[in-house]
């Protein structure tokens, strides 16, 4: 994990990474209630929020720890940690 990144939604204030999901797609957790969950897609003009729920938020992350996990990752120890952090 290179590092935390942290966005600010207009709504819901601070959200934190949870897991890379796809090429310009992460997803974020609220900071402080961390049970709302969303896709984020970067573009050059802003950002895109998709709310998601619980359950596929964790099935995006459980594939981002099978991801780093296969691809014998330095970083999956901190993936698994964040992970435990948030669904646990």
């Amino acid at each position: 994990m290179t590092s935390e990144r942290y966005l600010n939604h207009p709504t819901f204030g601070m959200l934190y990474r949870v897991a890379p999901v796809a090429d310009g797609r992460d997803l974020y957790a609220t900071l402080y209630a961390q049970r709302i969950f969303f896709l984020v897609t970067l573009q050059l003009r802003g950002a895109t929020f998709e709310v998601v729920p619980l359950m596929d938020a964790r099935h995006f992350a459980e594939q981002n720890l099978a991801r780093s996990r296969r691809e014998g990752s330095a970083v999956h120890s901190q993936w698994r940690q964040l992970f435990d952090q948030t669904f646990i």
